[in-house]
């Protein structure tokens, strides 16, 4: 059957437009900093193709936007995403590895938009290269693009998908507004009540003796966060695998935490603060916190690194067969004549291959500023050029096959990172300037492999549509110059409001970078420990866990966070309970979880947006001028109130999907879920 895009392709509807445009990268903007928070605090960043889709379609309805005009502005509002996915990987490794000692800088802020622009412009150049090849390719079903396709079609039929979204996005706000986001770290006396249960399990004493001895384990039993985005996320990722990540949160606070403050309490005390330091004069929770982000966190990069390299292995058919087509598809690519199609014409190749070579020319010169000689700088553009495309090509397929959603981003970056690394030690580039070159690297190819996984996610939309490929790829190239430009400073404020590699702004990405780079090129890493974890991960695959990774994260992250995460998947999974025992045909479930999946990224989405507000107005105002931060209502509210809203939030994200199931005869929409 030949294919026939939805908008035929001589058909003249108005698609590169000023408002599109505008659109498209305010959302790419909001969208990629809303990503850059999510993903710095827990680790995980969601796919913006869904939402970018529906805020287009709402607003371009206001000014008769065409359906191509949606694409459009869909297709430049979700770079953003990819570029900051990219972004809070790497770039939070140069101030944690100590490769830069200051982030409020402007040779920060240029480093890091170059890193940022030039990732993002090979990953457009490279999938532009391959697109013609790759979106017909019958092998490749692009699961998420024909959802998001879906999408814009059934907005030309009316949709309330933006009425779930936004609706979503206020409750959000509103709960992390009102300072409830606190509520279960509660008041010193209900530490202490918590506490008396821990000394109890571990046979400790009482609860006034807690302090003379080991401890409580007070922290090893906290309750869940009342974050909306993290029960948002756990909602998405689903509940097996929110457990997963939250069983690394049990056996880090749960086990490990407690088991060395009960044998080692003392030497620990002495190790972290000295000589003549008693147990009595140090807080339980400060103990554990140390604990927890000296010795178990690097016991988790260790697990974090097994488990990247477990995820690649079990693609490696996926990977070689990526591979393989890849370079026919080069083959091909180079080999087809100009076409004089809409629907088929790219940039020109030879603009193509041009801006390439002028962007490797540029990366020596931007990384002999990293590591200091033209040798080192050569090399690492040389190991850019070639990673970034092999893992670009890689990443396309990946997306074709599995979704964006599902991308290995991470994993691929640490590849190229650890090869980056060894070379920088043959060439004997060491110390910060060693470190800061591989990591400039990684920064690059991680963003690179990031757009061009997004970029043809979305061009597949486009092939389905009708859409313009040149058009589209134009617009990601602005989309990525202002994401580029714009996305350092809510990392930033983030940082200056939060500190990277603190217990409220974990980046576990970026910590595994730092700890690679200073561990193979500095020679600073704690080998040790990170040994027992990479240990403990291959245990984790004997013992045939879906995903070692997601469990070394979970150690990574405080408890509350995966505490929070673990409620979502729970939620999601109360939904999945009530939908089978409601005999909902196959075509409804999917619209409750579309629905579903709608309302948990407003929730994402709104607490994003309102904790970047809240950390500008502390990183401006408050600790500049008073050298405080923002009073939170509520801070020190019940357990109960606590309890309450997360209740509110669960009945939201049950009801409001299993609410709208659509008639038992309408026809089954794909699922926004891969």
């Amino acid at each position: 059957m030949s294919y026939k895009p939805y908008v035929p392709e001589k058909t003249d509807l108005r698609e590169f437009t000023l408002k599109a445009l505008i659109l498209g990268v305010i959302m790419t903007v909001i969208l990629g900093a809303a990503n850059a928070y999510l993903g710095l605090r827990a680790g995980m960043t969601i796919a913006a193709t869904y939402p970018a889709a529906v805020i287009g379609m709402a607003v371009l309805r206001i000014f008769k936007g065409s359906i191509l005009e949606e694409n459009f502005a869909r297709t430049v509002g979700s770079i953003g995403e990819s570029v900051a996915a990219g972004a809070i990987f790497t770039i939070p490794a140069f101030i944690i590895s100590g490769a830069w000692l200051k982030f409020d800088t402007l040779d920060a802020y240029l480093k890091s938009t170059a890193l940022m622009f030039v990732g993002g412009l090979l990953g457009i150049m490279f999938v532009t290269f391959l697109r013609r090849v790759m979106v017909t390719d019958p092998e490749l079903g692009f699961p998420e693009s024909v959802a998001a396709s879906e999408i814009h079609k059934a907005g030309q039929k009316g949709s309330q998908g933006a009425k779930f979204l936004f609706q979503a996005m206020g409750l959000g706000a509103l709960i992390y507004t009102l300072g409830v986001v606190r509520i279960f770290s509660a008041t010193k006396e209900f530490i202490i009540k918590v506490g008396t249960v821990g000394a109890s399990f571990v046979r400790l004493g009482t609860a006034q003796d807690a302090p003379k001895v080991v401890g409580g384990g007070s922290v090893a039993v906290s309750g869940p966060g009342i974050y909306p985005a993290y029960i948002g996320v756990g909602y998405i990722i689903g509940p097996r695998l929110a457990s997963l990540n939250f069983a690394g949160g049990v056996l880090a606070w749960g086990l490990f935490a407690p088991l060395l403050m009960f044998f080692l309490g003392p030497q620990l005390v002495e190790k972290f603060y000295g000589p003549g330091v008693a147990m009595a004069d140090v807080g339980w929770s400060d103990m554990m916190v140390n604990v927890w982000k000296f010795i178990i966190r690097p016991i988790a990069v260790g697990g974090m690194l097994v488990g990247a390299g477990y995820t690649l292995f079990r693609m490696r058919k996926n990977l070689a067969a990526g591979m393989k087509r890849s370079i026919s598809d080069v083959k091909k690519a180079t080999g087809q004549a100009e076409v004089t199609s809409r629907i088929e014409k790219d940039l020109n190749i030879r603009l193509v291959l041009g801006i390439l070579a002028i962007t490797f020319v540029m990366m020596i010169f931007v990384y002999k500023i990293f590591s200091g000689s033209f040798s080192s700088a050569i090399l690492a553009a040389l190991v850019m050029a070639v990673a970034g495309f092999f893992f670009a090509a890689v990443s396309g397929n990946l997306v074709g096959q599995i979704g964006s959603s599902n991308n290995p981003v991470s994993g691929l970056t640490l590849s190229t990172l650890i090869i980056a690394a060894l070379l920088m030690v043959v060439v004997g580039a060491t110390g910060v300037s060693g470190v800061a070159a591989v990591l400039g690297v990684a920064a690059v190819v991680c963003v690179s492999s990031a757009v061009a996984g997004e970029m043809l996610q979305d061009l597949k939309v486009g092939h389905i549509l009708g859409g313009t490929p040149w058009k589209m790829q134009v617009g990601n190239i602005f989309g990525v110059l202002l994401a580029s430009l714009a996305l350092y400073f809510p990392l930033l404020v983030l940082h200056g409001a939060f500190t990277f590699g603190s217990k409220e702004l974990s980046a576990p990405q970026a910590g595994l970078m730092a700890a690679l780079a200073q561990g193979i090129v500095g020679k600073e890493m704690a080998w040790p420990l990170v040994i027992v974890g990479m240990l403990m991960g291959f245990a984790f695959i004997l013992v045939q866990l879906k995903s070692p990774m997601l469990v070394a994260v979970g150690m990574y992250l405080p408890l509350e966070t995966t505490f929070a995460i673990f409620c979502g998947g729970m939620i999601k999974g109360i939904v999945e309970r009530m939908s089978n025992r409601r005999s909902l045909n196959p075509a409804q479930k999917i619209r409750v979880e579309n629905v579903g999946i709608l309302l948990a990224s407003g929730l994402i989405a709104g607490e994003a947006l309102t904790g970047l507000v809240r950390a500008t107005w502390k990183f401006l105002f408050f600790q500049k001028v008073l050298g405080a931060d923002i009073p939170e209502i509520f801070a020190n509210a019940s357990y109960y109130v606590g309890l309450a809203v997360l209740v509110l939030i669960g009945a939201y994200l049950v009801l409001i999907p299993l609410r709208h199931p659509g008639r038992a005869d309408e026809p089954p929409p794909p699922s926004a879920v891969v």
